[in-house]
C-alpha cells in the first residue's frame, strides 16, 4: 500500500475521497487528524488546535491517546471509521506482525448496535479497496493483510487477549455494564498491554455528567502541554458546519443544559453521582444477619413479573441511632412470581414480619400473591426516587450499615441524582440497567428510621434539599 498520510488518504480519490463528497466541510476534522498523527500545522490549523485542546503545539509523534469531545452529529462516528480503515489497510501494521500473528482494530461501544454504526461507516470505507477484504462477518471485518477489524461491547471480559493496533471507544461516556461501575476505565486497563507499540486508543463522544472515565481524562488531561494524552473538545456546529441551525435554535429554547452537553460539548451540570463508592462501602459492615428475637424488623419489597428485572427484599432493624439492612435478596429474572413470593413470605416469618411495604408502581397484584401467604403488603407512600433522597443523608451521617454485596454496592453506585429546575431532584439508574436491589435496601432503610431521632443541626445540614419527615 502507498505511503500515505491519513489527511492525504482521505482526500486521495483511490482510497477515501469518494466518502466524503463536500470535504471542504470537513476542515475541523482534518486538523483534528493531522494534530492526532503529529503532522505539521498552518498557522491557521494551529490557532484551531489552540481553541478545541488548550494546548500550545502538537506533539511531532502525534499521539498514542486521543479523546475527542464532540457535540451530537457533529460527524464523530465517520472520522472514528475513517482512524479504523486507513490503520487497517495503510498503518502498515502486517510489517510489524510476527509470522502467523493477527493484529486487531477494535471498535468497542454501549452494545453491538452502536459499534455496528462505526463497522458499516468501515465496510463503507473499505469497498473503496475491495481486494483487501478477505472474509466478511457480521460484527468482524477480516483483510488479506493478516489485519482484522471487530465491534466488541463494553464489558472488559471480552477484550482481553488480543494483539490489537488500534482501539476506537465510541461514545465512551455513556458506557455502562451491570457488572463494573466504571467498565470503560477497566476496558482501558485491559486493552492497553496488548495494543502494539504506535498504535492508538481514540475515544470519541458526546460528554455527559461530571464524573466517569471520560470527565476524568478530561479534567487530568484537558490543556495539559506536558501530556502525551490528547483532550480534543469542540461544538458540534465547529466540527459541522453544515449542521442545521433550525434544530439547534429548537433545542437552546427547549432544554439549555441538555443543548450545552449534546451540542456545545460541555458536560452536564445537572447530573451527578449520587452516592460515592467511599461512602457505600464505608457502610458495607457484616454478612446477612440472623432473626434476633430483641429486635423489630421491617421489610420492603419491589416486586417484578419475572420478565426483566429481579424481584428483592430488604429486612431492615433500628439500633439507637444506626439503620441496619439486615439482609438484601434478590432473584434474578426469567422467574415465576408465585414462587418467589412463597420463598420471600417465608423469610419475612422467619424474622416475625408480618407486614411489608412494596414499591410503589408495583400494581395490584403483588398485594394479593402475598396477602394468600399471610403476610399485608402496602404501597410505598413515597416512589423511588424519594426513598433514595431520604436515604442519602442517613449514608452521609454514617447511620446505615448494610451487608457486603456486590452487586448492591454497584446499583447504588451507578445511581445517578439529577437536578431539576424549579423543583425537586430525582434519583433514578441509567437507562438500561437496575437498581432493584438498592430500591429496597434504601426503602428497607426509610421505613426503620421513621422513628429514629438525631441532633436537628445535624440533621439540617445533611439535608439541604429534601427535609426529613418525623412520624
Amino acid at each position: 500500500m502507498q505511503n500515505l498520510s491519513i489527511v492525504e488518504a482521505l482526500e486521495s480519490s483511490e482510497f477515501f475521497a469518494d466518502s466524503f463528497p463536500n470535504i471542504e466541510t470537513w476542515t475541523a476534522w482534518k486538523i483534528f487528524l493531522k494534530s492526532v498523527y503529529g503532522i505539521e500545522l498552518n498557522k491557521n490549523e494551529l490557532e484551531v488546535f489552540q481553541e478545541c485542546t488548550q494546548r500550545e503545539s502538537v506533539l511531532p509523534n502525534g499521539f498514542s491517546e486521543v479523546y475527542c469531545i464532540c457535540g451530537r452529529r457533529g460527524g464523530k462516528s465517520k472520522i472514528a471509521s475513517l482512524i479504523a480503515a486507513y490503520e487497517a489497510i495503510l498503518g502498515g501494521w502486517e510489517q510489524k506482525l510476527s509470522p502467523g500473528e493477527r493484529g486487531w482494530i477494535f471498535v468497542v461501544s454501549t452494545d453491538k448496535s452502536q459499534s455496528g454504526i462505526v463497522l458499516n461507516y468501515i465496510r463503507e470505507l473499505l469497498s473503496h479497496v475491495p481486494d483487501i477484504i478477505e472474509r466478511e462477518l457480521s460484527d468482524e471485518l477480516h483483510l488479506t493483510n493478516h489485519i482484522s477489524i471487530g465491534i466488541k461491547t463494553c464489558s472488559y471480559r471480552g477484550v482481553r487477549g488480543f494483539s490489537t493496533v488500534g482501539i476506537i471507544a465510541d461514545e465512551v461516556a455513556f458506557w455502562r455494564d451491570e457488572n463494573s461501575a466504571n467498565p470503560a476505565e477497566e476496558i482501558v486497563i485491559s486493552l492497553l498491554p496488548g495494543l502494539k507499540e504506535g498504535g492508538r486508543l481514540v475515544g470519541i463522544s458526546t460528554p455527559y455528567a461530571r464524573y466517569g472515565f471520560l470527565y476524568e481524562q478530561f479534567k487530568n488531561f484537558y490543556g495539559r502541554s506536558d501530556s502525551d494524552t490528547l483532550i480534543w473538545r469542540a461544538g458540534t456546529k465547529f466540527m459541522n458546519p453544515t449542521y442545521p441551525d433550525a434544530i439547534i435554535n429548537r433545542l437552546v429554547k427547549r432544554d439549555k443544559v441538555a443543548f450545552d452537553s449534546e451540542y456545545n460539548a460541555e458536560f452536564r451540570s445537572d447530573v451527578a453521582n449520587f452516592l460515592s463508592e467511599e461512602i457505600i462501602r464505608a457502610a458495607m459492615k457484616h454478612a446477612p444477619l440472623p432473626y434476633d428475637q430483641t429486635k423489630s424488623y421491617y421489610a420492603f419489597i419491589d416486586p417484578s413479573g419475572g420478565r426483566s428485572d429481579s424481584m428483592t427484599l430488604a429486612i431492615s432493624h433500628r439500633e439507637e441511632e444506626k439503620i441496619v439492612i439486615d439482609r438484601v435478596e434478590e432473584t434474578r429474572a426469567p422467574f415465576d412470581p408465585s414462587s418467589v413470593v412463597q420463598q420471600f413470605s417465608t423469610l419475612l416469618k422467619s424474622y416475625h414480619v408480618y407486614e411489608a411495604t412494596s414499591d410503589r408502581y408495583a400494581g395490584v397484584w403483588p398485594e394479593s400473591a402475598f396477602s394468600k401467604e399471610g403476610v399485608v403488603l402496602r404501597m410505598s407512600e413515597l416512589p423511588a426516587s424519594d426513598l433514595y433522597l431520604e436515604f442519602q443523608p442517613l449514608m452521609a451521617m454514617g447511620r446505615v450499615e448494610l451487608p457486603n454485596d456486590e452487586r448492591l454496592c454497584l446499583q447504588f453506585q451507578m445511581l445517578e441524582r439529577r437536578t431539576r429546575t424549579g423543583g425537586r431532584d430525582s434519583v433514578d439508574h441509567p437507562p438500561g440497567l437496575h437498581d432493584d436491589m438498592a430500591n429496597s435496601a434504601a426503602g428497607a432503610a426509610y421505613l426503620a428510621a421513621q422513628k429514629a431521632w438525631w441532633d436537628e443541626a445535624t440533621r439540617e445540614s445533611m439535608m439541604p434539599v429534601h427535609r426529613w419527615k418525623k412520624v
